[in-house]
């Protein structure tokens, strides 16, 4: 029944107000209501699935992009055309794609969702995996991320390009087909964001305006390049973006990203060296491609192996050093400054995603009104953005929101999309999607949570298979205790993990949602059940008094919804190496007692400050900023780990300071251990 409703809606606001797409009209914007956008999210998707303007594409293959340092950059250019498969001859806004996975894979996910019969067939298998009720419900959700719209924004859009705009798709300096060494979103690698942006809105096909789109690492150079303030950029719609690479997956709390990072360099290094047959057969060969291959055959891996190759500091590579320096320029181009976007931007990320660190800090930060930026937050991972959108009730598809966004701020159409969310989240635990006018430090007092300590407290709380079964109280013990962990591999099998692996382990419900397995080898702090129904807001922060062995120690922490079947569900995690504890205050946030809220380490060898054995050291750590829901029975819990393989592993000179030994943590009503946690509603702790 609500299917048909949600068709006849469709159908209706297709008919009757279709023409408010038109550019130039004097009619009113549709209004858009709650996470599905109501009847204006209707018309969004009749708009973006109906009949287009333009029947076919012409597409030129590897466009030659001179760069201002003479390397040529190869893009494809896709331009709506008639039936014969000639362009059009009308200047039209371009969105651009820059990316190091190679157009190559992108033609190829191109094909797979534009060809009929074969998308139509693998929209229906991905259909038929439905494995939800089962101990792999996991696998659905990521089936489900290839009919959220999520391949169309990581390759091209032919139903945008068919209804009036150009994409160009380009292989990033050193990957794909492109010349050069792989700079990996530094400085150059900007410029070149930056020169492309300007090249597209200068050809005589282009009308001037240019947009940006792409997932991931395309997701990022599009913060980039608004942070350049380049002014034929009229539009971004990054997915899954990050802005603070060291924190978020690099080096979260001076911890490698050990999994992802060796991947990803492998893939990339490995897509790179993928020639351009078609050049070789009609003998166009560009050497200088290859040439520029043979000076840098695995970009970066060297300085990955070097990082845990070395034992000693003094052994390690300058560039590793550099990279961990908050005085290097590597490092700097690494920490983006969203505050300097003046670009309509659409951000959309998840929960579990890689970055999700920054994807709430660039809405927050970017100095524009709610409306020309908006941010959507699924309960996803870095591969299953989308997964449940396009239903009713659920926000549209991401290709239907892009088309509408870039509709909106390229095109002049208004078309209602600045009046959506601004904020759109899906609210973990007993939530649902909902709208909001803010988030953490932007959300209106109406919406805003109180920031309140939960203390670390020794007495038993009879509810977890823990090392240590502890609770979390409102008020500190007068006692004192200390309890003691060993670093283990029980993370394996986390949520943790699943984050780590873009989404891969988190087929596995056992581990990515339940934490007992994990929790086996770990100190738990468990809450009361809450009375009431209450949300926790924005970012949050825990404090612990800690005792090492070593001069070193890591720690991990996550905030946990318990069930009253006991199931042990993450809602946000952070982690700290003990020696890089030095907060960075002018990056930081507290709440009105004083606490963090955000507390930022400058994660840098410069500031490392090793442990005293047998001393106490405090340290500070943050945690994503989420919303959830606790329903009523509910509890709260703080797991705290003495390590996080595989998301983190710090390098080898530091994991050797911390002995592998056990890591004690001291409850001291002096020196109290806590969580200062957002809450809104009445938890009755």
């Amino acid at each position: 029944m609500k299917y048909a409703l949600r068709a006849t809606v469709a159908a209706v606001a297709t008919t009757v107000t279709l023409p408010f797409f038109g550019p130039g009209t004097a009619s009113a914007a549709p209004i858009s209501t709650g996470p599905d956008g109501g009847a204006a999210g209707a018309m969004w998707t009749a708009t973006e699935d109906g009949p287009q303007q333009y029947p076919s594409i012409n597409i030129q293959w590897d466009v030659p992009i001179t760069m201002s340092d003479g390397t040529v950059l190869k893009a494809n250019v896709y331009r709506p055309a008639d039936a014969a498969g000639r362009p059009i001859d009308i200047r039209t806004p371009v969105v651009v794609n820059i990316t190091p996975y190679t157009k190559l894979v992108s033609n190829l996910a191109d094909h797979a969702i534009s060809v009929p019969g074969l998308s139509d067939a693998l929209i229906n298998l991905f259909r038929q995996i439905d494995l939800s009720g089962t101990a792999l419900s996991g696998v659905t959700d990521l089936t489900k991320a290839f009919g959220g719209g999520e391949l169309r924004n990581f390759a091209v859009d032919r139903q945008l390009i068919r209804s009036g705009y150009a994409q160009v798709v380009v292989d990033a300096r050193g990957t794909g087909f492109s010349q050069g060494e792989w700079d990996m979103l530094r400085q150059r690698e900007q410029q070149d964001s930056v020169e492309v942006i300007d090249w597209a809105s200068k050809q005589p096909w282009s009308d001037g305006n240019v947009g940006m789109s792409g997932i991931s690492y395309s997701a990022i150079n599009q913060v980039q390049a608004a942070e350049k303030r380049p002014p034929a950029l009229k539009a971004i719609f990054p997915v899954v973006p990050g802005s603070d690479l060291v924190q978020d997956v690099l080096n979260p709390g001076s911890g490698f990203g050990f999994n992802f990072i060796p991947l990803w360099l492998t893939a990339i290094n490995a897509t790179k060296w993928v020639p351009d047959v078609q050049s070789l057969v009609n003998g166009k060969f560009d050497f200088q491609w290859l040439s520029d291959r043979a000076e840098s055959p695995l970009t970066y891996m060297d300085v990955l192996l070097n990082a845990y190759a070395s034992v000693r500091m003094e052994d390690l590579d300058p560039r590793v050093r550099n990279l961990l320096s908050e005085f290097s320029a590597e490092r700097r181009a690494w920490l983006g400054d969203p505050s300097r976007v003046q670009t309509p931007t659409f951000v959309v990320g998840g929960w579990h995603d890689l970055f999700t660190y920054s994807e709430s800090k660039i809405y927050n930060e970017i100095p524009l009104p709610p409306g020309q930026k908006q941010l959507l937050m699924g309960n996803t991972y870095h591969i299953s953005s989308g997964n449940e959108y396009g239903k009713p009730g659920l926000p549209p598809r991401i290709d239907v929101l892009q088309r509408a966004w870039f509709d909106k701020w390229l095109k002049g159409i208004d078309n209602g999309i600045d009046g959506y969310g601004p904020v759109t989240l899906y609210q973990q635990g007993s939530g649902g999607w909902t709208t909001q006018d803010g988030f953490g430090i932007t959300a209106p007092a109406q919406e805003a949570a109180e920031y309140r300590r939960m203390y670390l407290s020794a007495n038993r709380s009879g509810t977890a298979n823990s090392v240590y079964d502890g609770s979390l109280t409102g008020a500190p013990d007068a006692d004192s205790a200390r309890l003691t962990i060993a670093p283990g591999l029980t993370t394996l099998c986390s949520n943790d993990a699943a984050q780590a692996t873009i989404g891969a382990l988190a087929v596995f419900d056992a581990c990515a949602k339940d934490s007992r397995i994990a929790e086996s080898n770990a100190l738990t702090f468990t809450s009361a059940p809450v009375a009431e129904t209450t949300t926790i807001s924005g970012p949050i922060a825990v404090r612990l008094n800690t005792i090492q062995d070593a001069p070193d120690g890591y720690w991990t922490v996550t905030v946990n919804d318990v069930a009253p079947d006991g199931r042990s569900t993450v809602l946000s995690s952070g982690q700290l190496l003990a020696s890089m504890r030095e907060i960075d205050d002018s990056l930081s946030a507290r709440s009105a007692n004083g606490d963090y809220t955000d507390p930022r380490p400058y994660t840098s060898l410069d500031r490392r400050q090793p442990t005293v054995p047998g001393r106490s050291t405090t340290l500070d750590i943050g945690l994503s900023g989420t919303q959830a829901v606790l329903a009523p029975g509910h509890r709260l819990r703080i797991d705290v780990f003495a390590g996080n393989f595989p998301k983190g592993v710090p390098i080898t000179p530091l994991l050797v300071d911390t002995g592998l030994k056990p890591e004690h943590l001291q409850l001291d009503p002096n020196a109290p251990s806590f969580v200062n946690i957002p809450v809104r509603g009445n938890p009755g702790w």
